[in-house]
């Protein structure tokens, strides 16, 4: 028994210190990477980074400090360490290669949210599809097709194509073709085209409008009718001014061509 007690006072001896050291690694550490996720969360928020990003960063630098924290007290206990960081280097290149398409999501993600190119409620047209954006994720952006339906775009798709945001600018031009015959004044035509815009407050004074021949075509001459108005009245200008063109051309007299063709019938002798 004298021996066991021996025995086991050298182990408590030779043991109990780096028990007690491991322990208040654990502790320590633990409290610190709590401290730094805070201090992580409240700088983002700070600069006004995407809340998701902001949970996301801070969770990540939080695991990633407890894995240290944990090394570092296996060490402390004398536990050969370097396996154990050899693994986790493997473990992490192998996840790495098997989630090639995710981490690249993931990083066009964190660079929308931080660039922002567009925001929540904008509508765009990106990755061969267009929409309302309803949400923008680490991986996934959702955009509301106009005829209701969700639409689920890869950000790495997203952010690798042409981003077209139709609603980041307070004005927008509404571009209409309106399409006169050759026989009809063309001074005439104008001066109806500046009237309807005239009369419709939704249009803007300045920029003032655009009107003028477009192009000599088969079967009519086009003029463009480009009026500027607000970016939320856009839809309701392009079609009420259609709308009013056909009516005012047909209550002027002024004669909308259609393409026709001439076919001649020769009978032989």
């Amino acid at each position: 028994m004298e021996q066991v007690m021996f025995k086991l006072q050298e182990l408590i001896a030779l043991y109990g210190l780096k028990v007690i050291a491991a322990i208040a690694i654990l502790v320590i550490g633990r409290i610190a990477a709590k401290g730094i996720r805070e201090i992580i969360r409240r700088t983002m928020r700070r600069a006004r980074v995407d809340e998701t990003l902001i949970s996301f960063v801070s969770s990540m630098c939080y695991i990633g400090i407890l894995a240290f924290v944990i090394i570092a007290a296996l060490s402390q206990l004398g536990v050969e360490t370097a396996s154990f960081v050899v693994v986790l280097g493997s473990a992490g290149l192998a996840v790495g290669l098997a989630l090639q398409g995710s981490l690249a999501n993931f990083a066009a993600g964190v660079l929308m949210i931080i660039f922002k190119p567009f925001k929540v409620g904008d509508y765009v047209e990106g990755g061969g599809v267009a929409g309302v954006v309803e949400e923008i994720g680490i991986f996934t952006t959702d955009l509301k097709s106009p005829d209701n339906k969700k639409i689920i775009v890869p950000n790495g798709k997203m952010a690798g194509d042409n981003i077209v945001n139709h609603t980041t600018k307070e004005i927008r031009r509404v571009d209409i073709v309106a399409g006169v015959s050759y026989k009809d004044d063309l001074d005439k035509v104008k001066n109806v085209l500046a009237d309807i815009l005239a009369k419709d407050d939704r249009v803007l004074k300045d920029p003032a409008p655009t009107i003028g021949v477009l192009e000599l075509a088969d079967s009519s001459v086009n003029f463009a009718v480009r009026p500027w108005v607000k970016t939320g009245d856009y839809w309701d200008v392009f079609f009420a001014t259609q709308e009013s063109i056909k009516k005012r051309f047909d209550a002027e007299g002024i004669s909308i061509p259609f393409p026709q063709q001439d076919v001649h019938m020769h009978q032989a002798d």
